[in-house]
């Protein structure tokens, strides 16, 4: 790892900076492949989100691409190269190890993780993008669920996240075609939270960024939990979920803070 600033880290394959006190911005940085996955790649950005989740004053990251491209996915390249290895050598699918934690450190951690989508994110690319709390998409950015055009199905996530976000119907119809759609259609049916020209697409995704760290972040913490749990739960568990997170929350001194300076301001007593 290269340290260029106080607030910029150059890895091999991946980019960190800190833009703003609590909030960081992880680039993926081969482009010159796409920003396809090595394992060199996952391995470090695992590293990266474990030092990010460990560093108390972190309040939300921003994952997005170099380049023309968020994420191709797997580096067909080094993939066809894997391929050519002899049997014994396979001791697994590409990438599986080290890339398939990745995705569920994204979705699980206490970190809120949005992905500012700069240009094609597919395959196990769009996977990464889908597993994020938020997406914010380039006008020229392209979304696909294409492993079905090189034999494979869906294996990072995408069979998961996919249907809860756009229904099980339209995911059926992305991940079986493989079909490429914009980012006006990928707005349409809930796949991303808004669209933006490009040049405000980072500018967009850190004005979220900072609102969400501006709130207290116990209760942004437990919100994130709290949704991702929503995900397993029935509607009784979930409201159970709810009311011991509140319980728990009412006794921090930022909702009793917040609330006492509500009343404050309101002239009521």
């Amino acid at each position: 790892m290269t340290q260029v600033s106080d607030s910029v880290s150059e890895f091999e394959t991946v980019r960190l900076e800190r833009p703003a006190a609590g909030l960081a911005v992880v680039t993926l940085n081969r482009p010159d492949n796409g920003n396809g996955v090595v394992p060199e790649m996952a391995r470090e950005l695992m590293a990266i989100f474990m030092a990010l989740e460990d560093d108390a004053a972190m309040r939300a990251v921003v994952i997005t691409g170099a380049g023309r491209h968020f994420s191709a996915g797997a580096d067909l390249f080094a993939l066809n190269e894997y391929l050519a290895k002899e049997l014994a050598e396979k001791q697994e699918p590409f990438n599986a190890r080290v890339l398939f934690p990745v995705t569920q450190k994204i979705a699980s951690s206490r970190l809120p993780m949005i992905a500012a989508v700069n240009g094609s994110a597919t395959a196990g690319g769009l996977d990464l993008a889908l597993a994020c709390d938020l997406r914010v998409a380039s006008a020229t950015a392209k979304f696909g669920e294409t492993y079905v055009k090189i034999g494979l199905a869906p294996a990072n996530g995408g069979t998961w996240f996919l249907p809860r976000l756009v229904g099980s119907g339209k995911a059926a119809e992305l991940a079986l075609t493989g079909d490429i759609i914009s980012a006006e259609e990928a707005l349409e049916i809930g796949l991303v939270n808004r669209v933006v020209p490009p040049d405000e697409l980072l500018p967009a995704a850190l004005a979220i960024a900072g609102r969400i760290a501006a709130n207290p972040w116990r209760a942004v913490e437990a919100t994130k939990q709290a949704l991702r749990a929503s995900w397993q739960l029935d509607l009784a568990s979930a409201m159970n979920f709810g009311y011991w997170t509140t319980a728990a929350l009412h006794y921090t001194d930022d909702f009793q803070g917040r609330v006492a300076s509500f009343v404050e301001k309101s002239g009521r007593r």
